[in-house]
This record gives structure tokens, sequence and C-alpha cells, in this order.
């Protein structure tokens, strides 16, 4: 519906305003002015020279511009089917007062399918006589005979619409004042919501561990959330876990529920360490529990302190607990295989670039470590030990951490004391012995021609429920004992090839021991009907 006048320009405003202010505040200063112009015209009438475009059908001659109109020429490339040519036509009058009349002066400033062009005047009568504008071919861009051109206005102006559109401009600028300071309030209002620290917490040993979660950002887009509100809001439900660094309980955060890890004091450098392992840039990877990751937290009340991390709830819990209950079918536990080696694939490996991740050795890789999502695919978890590593650099980040791994899961070079602590690869080899263990924990629950085994922790019939370090050096390190193989596996191909790949990844010499991603070529084994889209 076409516009005239005043209200076409509140209308436009209004449009404006509603683009949540996507223009810049000079952007939009320049769009008032533009707008202020339109709407000033002159007030003044002309006789123009029409020819060709005279109102009524009156012959050649003159016409009357109205008050605020202008007089134009204007010129079309036609073709002449007498001389079969193309022929400049002209044509002379008088322009409407209104803003489309305005918008066809304009016309020249835009390329045409069919060349054509228009000069318009308001200078005084009879401006249009000898007004010649000359055809232009299509192009991307404006001649340059024209571009800058303006129109020219030495009219007087009409005081009454001066003011009224001067106190449009004041009023546009001031709605826009407003609506920027609302939006301003607005981001300040969500940042102090999520991102400031929680106060109200009392001690010197607290306020250091602010410190140092706050001044411990990787510097490239992530910072270590210690969020003022979600320690408060969180309503622990009950307690799903219980380990060496603390304890984990299902609990509800407004009307979503999540996990609260909930370390002991002494396992401060633990928090610190996994905390800050989940903001490394580019560690987002779907096998990876960093994409579960919600915030980390604080909370005391002078007598006691917790240090929290709070993630997704996942109610399949731990590899652990899922391989317990459930029994697999090939297709699964090949599903459950490659999912977690490639989390570990994408840990082990560097990714170059300004915003890119270092290398990372998990340290401690076991069953109860590994989470499983509904989707029945494994995501690594726990970072409380790990090891980053910049190839750039040869700079090795070890965790200041008296805290060690799970001795059951431990490979013979840690055992032995043997492992290279100034070396990523030692680190790397020995989270590839760890993980054989764990896929040999998979494996002995897929049933195979009918037959399922119990699940059982590696070395279940060699050591006791709670090993020392000498009860594993002596059965993996002396004895070089490793978990047995079903004899019934070699009855499958599949099972086959998944046997080899675990009895190469736990060889006594780490560095023949087969690489994350050489172990994600589990994908490759299955038959045309259990493949299963890879990661």
């Amino acid at each position: 519906m076409l516009c005239f006048g005043t209200e076409c320009l509140i209308q436009n405003i209004t449009s404006e305003i509603n683009s949540e202010l996507s223009v810049s505040m000079p952007g939009m200063l320049l769009c008032v002015v533009f707008l202020s112009l339109i709407y000033i015209n002159q007030a003044s009438a002309l006789v123009c020279y029409c020819a060709g475009h005279c109102p009524h059908n009156q012959p050649n001659g003159s016409c009357f511009a109205r008050p605020d109109s202008q007089c134009f020429s204007a010129v079309e490339r036609v073709y002449n089917e007498e001389t079969n040519l193309m022929e400049d036509e002209r044509t002379y009058g008088c322009l409407p007062p209104e803003e489309n009349g305005f918008m066809q002066c304009k016309g020249h400033l835009v390329p045409h399918e069919i060349p054509k062009s228009i000069a318009c005047c308001s200078n005084g009568d009879w401006c249009n006589r000898f007004l010649k504008p000359n055809t232009v071919q299509r192009t991307t861009t404006p001649s340059p005979m024209y571009q800058g051109e303006l129109l020219s206005y030495t009219g007087p102006y009409n005081a009454a619409t001066c003011i009224t559109a001067v106190s449009v401009c004041f009023a546009i600028l001031g709605a826009v004042l407003v609506l920027m300071i609302l939006r301003c309030r607005k981001d300040k209002q969500t940042q102090r919501n999520y991102m400031n620290v929680e106060k109200g917490i009392n001690g010197d040993a607290v306020k250091g561990l602010m410190d140092k979660s706050e001044a411990s950002g990787s510097g490239s887009g992530f910072t270590l959330l210690v969020q003022r509100t979600i320690g408060k809001e969180l309503e622990m439900l009950e307690s799903i876990g219980r380990g060496r660094f603390g304890e984990v309980w299902k609990a509800q955060y407004r009307d979503q529920l999540v996990a609260v890890k909930v370390f002991f004091t002494s396992e401060e450098p633990s928090w610190s360490r996994e905390k800050e392992i989940y903001n490394t840039a580019l560690l987002r990877h779907d096998n990876i529990f960093w994409v579960s990751y919600v915030a980390s937290d604080i909370r005391g009340n002078g007598s006691w302190t917790q240090m929290l991390l709070i993630t997704d709830y996942l109610s399949l819990g731990s590899l652990h607990d899922y391989l317990k209950e459930a029994v697999l079918d090939l297709s699964t536990m090949l599903k459950l295989a490659h999912s977690a080696s490639c989390g570990l694939a994408h840990l082990h490996v560097e990714v170059s670039g300004k915003q890119g991740k270092t290398a990372i050795a998990h340290r401690d890789i076991k069953s109860r470590n590994i989470l499983v999502k509904r989707d029945i695919s494994c995501v690594i978890a726990d970072f409380g030990l790990a090891v980053k590593y910049k190839c750039d650099t040869n700079e090795l980040d070890v965790a200041e951490n008296t805290r060690v791994g799970t001795r059951r899961y431990m490979s013979p070079e840690v055992l032995d004391e043997t492992i290279d602590g100034s070396q990523f690869e030692a680190y790397r080899c020995a989270d590839m012995y760890s993980f054989a263990l764990v896929l040999w924990e998979i494996a002995r629950r897929c049933k195979v021609d009918g037959i399922v085994e119990e699940y059982q922790l590696p070395y279940y019939d060699c050591v006791p429920t709670n090993p020392s370090f000498e009860d594993m050096k002596k059965v993996v390190c002396v004895d070089q004992t490793r978990p047995a193989i079903p004899t019934h596996w070699s009855s499958c191909e599949t099972m086959q090839v998944m046997s080899k790949v675990i009895q190469e990844s736990w060889k006594q010499n780490p560095g023949a021991r087969l690489t994350a991603l050489r172990v994600k070529r589990l994908s490759e084994i299955r038959s045309p009907t259990q493949r299963l889209k890879t990661a």
C-alpha cells in the first residue's frame, strides 16, 4: 500500500526501530537526515516545459507544477521500426509533489534493462527546457557523470514543514536512544547473572581458589566459569556415585536434571585441572564430555567448602554400570568401542591454529570414567589428571596433583616407574594400554554363538578387589599376564579382529601399541549389514 508525506516517514522509522538496532548509531543518524531531506521539499510552484508527457493530453507547451514538485527531462532508448535502429526518445513535464515523484528523479542512479535516464530541476520556470540527460548502458554501478549528483533546491522553504521535520527527527533520535539504553541494561543484567563470581564465600583459601580460577582463562575466547547463582540454586536429590575424589549427585537446577561432582577439599587440584581442561579451546567433540559441561562453582558457609562441577545428567551412567546390566550384540559392542576411541583420538591429537587445541593425555582411562549417552555412544570424562602438550613449543603441562591413576588400569611402565615423564608420547601410550582393558570389558559382554560372559573388571581373577601397587606390578610387569581372551571369540570374524586390536593395544612395549587413530578403524571391520554411521 502506498504512503505519502509524514505518514510514510513515520512508517519507515517504525520499521527501522523494529529491526532491533541492527544499524549503528552513525548509520541511524544518516538515515534520519536522508528521510528529513525527503520530507522537506520546495513550497513554491513552477512552470515547466512539457512535451510528450503533458497532463490531460494537452499539446506540447507548458504545465504548472504543484507546490513542492519539480520539472523533469527524461530520455529512453527505443527501437525505431522504420530505421531498425535504437534511438533516444525525450519527454518533458511536471512531476507530482509526492515521494514517488522525488524517487523518479533518482532513477538515473539505478541501472535499467532498457537504457533510460532522467534529470529534474526546480530552480526556476522552464528550467527543464534545455536539460538533456543521456542514456547509459546497464552497469552494476552508476555512470561517473551521475555519481554524487544531487538535486538542487533553491526555492523558499516552508517554515511549518521545516519545524515538523525537525520535530520528527528529534522524536526518532529520542526513541533510538531509549531502546539502546534498555538493550544495554538487559545485556549487563544477563552478564551479571551468568558470569559474576559467587558472593558471600569467606576464607582466604576459598578466595585464593576463586582468584586462581578467574586468572586461568585460555585467552582464546573461553573463560573458566565460576557462576554466582548456579551453586545456590542446586537441589541435591540423591547420591549416585562415590570415589577417591569425592561424590557424584543427581541434582535439580531450575527445571533441568544435572549431575554434580562434589570434590573433597583435598582434591582441589583435580577440580581446578578438570575445569581447566573443559575450558580448552576446540575441545568440543561428540565423544568428549565437554559437550555436557554446564559450569563450575565453589560454595560454602565459612565452616565448610564444596568445589562443584555441574554437567548434564546422563541416566545410563558410566560404561562400568551399563555393562553390568546390558547384553550387547555385535553392532552395539562396536558402537561403544568406536565412539570411545573417537573421543580418545580427539584428545590425543593437537589442532593447530590461533584458537587450536593442545594434545591431551587422559592418564586415568577406565570404564568408570567413560559415560554412556542415550544413543548408546560413549563420552570420555574425568580430566583431573590430564596432561597437555604443545608440540610447536615442546611444552608439557603436567597437573600439580598428588593423585595417581587407578592401579588396576595402570600400564607396565607406570607400575615399574620406567615411564619417561618428560615425553608426551609416553602418556599417550599409557592411555592406550588402559583403553585396551576397557575394550576387553566391552567385548566380554557381547553375545557370540549364544554365549555371553559375566561382567568383570580386568584382572578380576588375578588380584584382590582393591589391589596394591605390588599386586599389579607382579601380575602385569613380572608375570606379564593379561586378561584372558574367551575361546569362543575365534568362531566370529568380528570378534577375531576385536581380539587382535585389544592384544596389540596392551603390549608390554609401549612403542608397539596401537594408537587411538588406528583403533578408530574398528568402524571398518563391520559387515555391511552391521555398518553404523561413524563420526
